[in-house]
């Protein structure tokens, strides 16, 4: 069997991974190989999933949540400890806007249904705004952070290296920390089949996972040179990314679980879902439960 790993910029534990042996390594010892699908957008990693293209994969905290809604039948099996400086919300150094309070009405550039849409829902939900009526959220590209420092637009969230540079730059505020109010962890999740009848394939890629985030935190110039080479912006700004991630895989634990539903409870209410989940349904039934 060939276990397809799902791969793109924006998860930085499968970013290395894809670059390491150790998923092979992992696998061989159970007669299985490991192959690589790259992509651009994570947010449609359920979608992968389900049509088979890969069988396993990573996000951000939104996309498995925005899958359930859409009818994948996906399975968490292992996320990062929290990411409290991965990301921020920023706004113009000289901007009026003090608190999130003070966004209503504002154009917010953001990763939509990346983690970020996470942040901005939860902070604009605890000072009892909407995501979907308060805002005009708008995808950020190239030129968000050229926009917020001409104040075309009333914030924007920025993360990894973009966030350092900005922030060496100057002329920048951080508004919203992210991890003062979620986790920002990485989420790694896999067809339900793959969970429940092969178990022990996923424990080897969750090893492999620990595996390439020990090798990004003992050798972050390395880390930070194939970014830069590969994805832009300098080393320099890189390595002071990927010191601030914690480089550690954990448990998938009802604490958890519970951080997730209140996303999905956030999203239901302001319509970026369209119906409810029930993020438990997201986890490996075993014994009884998955006769």
């Amino acid at each position: 069997m060939t276990v397809t790993i799902g791969v793109h910029n924006s998860n930085p534990t499968l970013y290395y991974l894809s670059r390491l042996d150790f998923a092979q390594q992992e696998l061989a010892a159970l007669g299985e190989t490991a192959a690589f699908h790259p992509y651009t957008n994570g947010v449609r990693t359920g979608e992968l999933l389900t049509d088979g293209v890969i069988d396993f994969g990573g996000t951000g905290s939104t996309p498995p949540v925005t899958a359930q809604a859409a009818g994948h039948d996906v399975v968490y099996v292992a996320v990062s400890a929290p990411r409290p400086d991965h990301g921020a919300l920023l706004v113009a150094e000289d901007s009026h806007v003090r608190t999130v309070a003070d966004l209503k009405g504002a154009t917010v550039h953001l990763a939509i249904g990346s983690w970020q849409t996470h942040l901005v829902a939860k902070s604009l939900d605890e000072q009892g705004l909407s995501y979907a009526t308060d805002i005009t959220a708008v995808r950020s590209g190239e030129d968000s952070e050229r926009l917020l420092r001409s104040r075309d637009i009333g914030a924007w969230v920025a993360q990894g290296p973009q966030l350092v540079a900005a922030l060496r730059t100057g002329g920048v505020r951080v508004l919203v920390r992210t991890g003062d109010v979620i986790t920002d962890r990485s989420v790694f999740f896999t067809r339900r089949d793959l969970a429940e009848q092969r178990p022990e394939v996923v424990a080897a890629l969750v090893r492999a996972l620990q595996r390439a985030d020990d090798w990004a935190r003992a050798h972050p110039r390395e880390a930070a040179e194939i970014a830069a080479g590969h994805q832009g912006g300098t080393a320099d700004d890189w390595e002071t990314a990927l010191r601030a991630l914690p480089w550690r895989i954990e448990d998938v634990t009802d604490a958890f679980l519970a951080e997730q539903q209140e996303a999905a409870d956030v999203f239901a209410r302001v319509g970026f879902v369209e119906r409810p989940v029930r993020v438990a349904d997201a986890v490996a039934r075993t014994g009884q439960d998955a006769a």
